[in-house]
């Protein structure tokens, strides 16, 4: 049978109290630069210098951006496209570059000294708070960020130009408004393939449409003329992502009404050919499709957010989130009597930007847009 140990025992923490007794700090090894002056001017170079290269880096990240073939033929490197690499290598040498510099300014020259906090409450007092903000206030001090202007300007000129690849990058999202991208007519963001003369006709199949085929009530899904390119109309062929680019931004719903229930807007006296009128398909929130038609009003829903357009209105908005009217294409009729545009869309498709006028047609004049 074993024996029991039954000999009472101190408490743990009074043992560990009598064993181990507080050691206290060692004592404060000073660093070089806290005590040799040739040392801390060295080090503040060092850490100019890095955020030096770091600017350079950011300068070969544009040039190399601007220099260096990114096409599908472009240069290559070690099997690698020379552009990538050369864009990743130069702008991660410039982010670590500035790293490596705040590493060595905290090492070298911020403020040395040992710190012991005891355990307190999560929530601090209001004295404890003003001895935080006093602390912090201080280590602002004994960064030495004021009185070392080479350590904070070369800091400062090495994360404002870190801006330039973001401006770079940001520009390479896609063209700006008025940038014509493209070798065919009506590309880029403010025109369409439609222009003066260019037959209207029904979408997936091409056929032309006469006025005099319209009945009251009709709405039909439209394209231009362009975009069915054959050997009688000699129009060019669009191939690939240009036809489906243009085929998108020059879609368009004709509808033919009343001629009593048209309402033109200023300036849009003639753009009807006897109560039939055609509006971008694009919505002018978030470009989704239009289709969904209310035939005794003559309102026009998206089925994305349901923005409400009144067609016998311009086009203007009546619900929903949409900020703008749908453009209007200007109609008139052919010597044979098909429909025809009498030029493109005096205004850009499709959802709005920021270069554009955002004042809808009730608030100003057709010559404003």
């Amino acid at each position: 049978m074993s024996s029991v140990d039954e000999t009472p025992h101190e408490p743990l923490n009074a043992k560990t109290d009598a064993l181990l007794p507080d050691p206290g700090l060692a004592p404060h090894a000073w660093r070089p630069t806290d005590v040799d002056a040739k040392a801390e001017k060295r080090a503040e170079r060092q850490v100019a210098t890095l955020f030096g290269l770091s600017a350079v880096f950011t300068v070969l990240f544009v040039v190399a951006y601007f220099a260096i073939d990114s096409g599908v033929d472009g240069d290559t490197f070690i099997g690698l496209g020379a552009s990538n690499l050369a864009l990743g290598t130069t702008l991660g040498l410039a982010l670590l570059l500035i790293g490596v510099g705040v590493i060595q300014w905290a090492r070298k020259l911020m403020a040395d000294h040992e710190i012991v906090e005891l355990r307190h409450p999560a929530t601090s007092s209001a004295e404890d708070r003003a001895v935080t903000v006093a602390a912090l206030n201080a280590g602002l001090e004994e960064s030495g960020i004021g009185r070392r202007p080479l350590v904070r300007n070369s800091l400062l000129g090495a994360v404002t130009l870190l801006a330039a690849p973001a401006v770079v990058l940001l520009r390479d999202l896609g063209p700006l408004p008025g940038e014509v991208v493209g070798e065919y007519e009506g590309a880029g963001l403010e025109h369409t393939v439609w222009k003066k003369g260019m037959r209207v006709v029904r979408d997936v199949v091409g056929t032309p449409i006469k006025a005099s085929d319209v009945e009251i009530g009709d709405l039909f899904n439209a394209e231009p003329e362009a975009i069915f390119p054959t050997e009688e109309n000699g129009l060019p062929e669009l191939h690939g992502a240009q036809m489906q680019v243009a085929k998108s931004k020059a879609a368009i719903v004709l509808l033919r009404m009343d001629p009593d229930d048209y309402i033109p807007g200023k300036g849009r006296e003639n753009w009807d050919v006897d109560g039939i009128v055609a509006y971008s398909k694009i919505c002018t929130h978030v470009g989704c499709p239009i289709s969904l038609n209310e035939r005794t009003t003559h309102h026009l829903l998206c089925p994305c957010h349901q923005s409400t357009f009144d067609l016998a209105d311009s086009g203007r908005v009546v619900f929903g989130p949409a900020g703008r009217h749908l453009p209007q294409l200007p109609l008139a009729v052919d010597a044979e009597g098909y429909l025809i545009a009498q030029s493109d869309f005096t205004e850009p498709v499709g959802p709005s930007y920021w270069e554009r006028n955002m004042k809808d047609i009730g608030e100003q004049g057709e010559g404003d847009l």
